[in-house]
């Protein structure tokens, strides 16, 4: 469900009802902005309504909403629905297993099929749309990060490493350190920018002969396991180049080389997946 892809689909359900901080702040920005720039118009106007916000950034200004209120009181109980921790053994074997790695307070998963259902459900208010399209927008970046879909050290936060001389954690540098590194900068405009590059190389570039297997498997009727779908792709990662020769190789290593470079192709493609679905 490409966010434009799920917003048009959506849409048409909502219409029709017969027919439904992953990364850091410059991520989940150029994300939304793939998206909308993707959508149908009247996908964009319905949006904008939802959303109250008729500029470009209509979905880029709540891109990172998901983030802030789980910092908040009210918002406490939805930390765990940023993420999915699966239960796997990399580097010798990645998965997501639903039943076994979603617990009951939820998972990014159960996050994305229950939000998609509210949008879908004409018995819903217009709040609690405007919320379910906020929480969406999110999550939809979040399941693409490979480590938003791993258990091992919380996800990466227990891995203690170096970024340009910098001690941070593993989880840090794939959310924010190596996408702002790539882009330079953490800005809107910076963010605009990437998302132009990205768009390009959907619509006429590198990425246009994949786009059409990206949306196999989506079935607003069945958002779990689209969403899932997504989880077993971006954890597949975690095996093949977040930490391909097992934690103690990247553990207190400088990554901002070698280690970022092989990242940086799989950055750009998961940011791309994510604006597309």
């Amino acid at each position: 469900m490409r966010f434009s892809h799920v917003t048009e689909a959506l849409l048409a359900l909502t219409i029709h009802p017969s027919l439904v901080y992953g990364w850091g702040a410059l991520g989940h920005t150029t994300v939304a902005y793939i998206a909308s720039s993707l959508v149908a118009p009247s996908t964009q106007i319905y949006f904008q309504t939802l959303l109250n916000n008729n500029t470009d950034a209509y979905l880029a200004g709540v891109a990172t909403w998901a983030d802030s209120f789980r910092y908040t009181s009210a918002g406490r109980w939805s930390a765990p629905l940023h993420f999915i921790d699966a239960e796997d053994n990399p580097p010798v074997s990645c998965g997501v297993v639903y039943s076994r790695d979603c617990p009951i307070k939820g998972c990014v998963i159960g996050a994305i099929g229950n939000y998609t259902r509210r949008i879908l459900d004409n018995e819903v208010s217009h709040y609690e749309k405007y919320i379910a399209a906020k929480f969406l927008v999110h999550f939809i970046g979040d399941i693409h990060q490979p480590l938003h879909d791993e258990n091992l050290d919380i996800g990466g936060n227990g891995i203690s490493v170096n970024f340009t001389g910098i001690p941070t954690n593993l989880h840090a540098i794939w959310d924010t350190n190596m996408p702002e590194k790539l882009v330079g900068s953490y800005s809107y405009a910076a963010a605009a920018k990437w998302a132009a590059t990205l768009t390009a190389a959907i619509k006429t570039g590198a990425y246009k002969a994949e786009t059409k297997a990206w949306l196999q498997g989506m079935d607003l009727n069945d958002p779990i396991s689209s969403a899932l779908t997504w989880a077993s792709e971006a954890n597949a990662f975690v095996c093949t180049t977040v930490m391909p020769q097992g934690v103690n190789a990247v553990r207190g290593q400088e990554l901002s080389g070698a280690y970022y470079t092989a990242a940086v192709p799989v950055i750009q493609l998961q940011v791309a997946r994510a604006g597309y679905r």
